[in-house]
């Protein structure tokens, strides 16, 4: 599905634009956006990995059920 968006562009963001897009402008505005999707994406994984691991009592948390990885079963 796609949809239309009408937006105002500063003079020298619109030459980059037709410079860089070529004949295809909203396919390149698409791919940015999807890659600046991806990247803040993969701000916020980091960021909650790194609070994961200065939470202590989730680590001791963790700890605890690592006890039950050798449960005796065997892979």
């Amino acid at each position: 599905m796609t949809n239309r968006a009408t937006f105002t562009l500063e003079d020298d963001a619109f030459a980059y634009l037709k410079q860089v897009g070529g004949e295809n402008k909203s396919a390149y505005v698409n791919q940015l956006l999807l890659q600046e999707k991806k990247r803040s994406l993969k701000k916020a994984i980091l960021q909650a990995n790194q609070e994961e691991s200065e939470d202590t009592a989730y680590q001791e948390d963790l700890s605890e059920w690592d006890e039950t990885l050798a449960d005796g079963l065997e892979a």
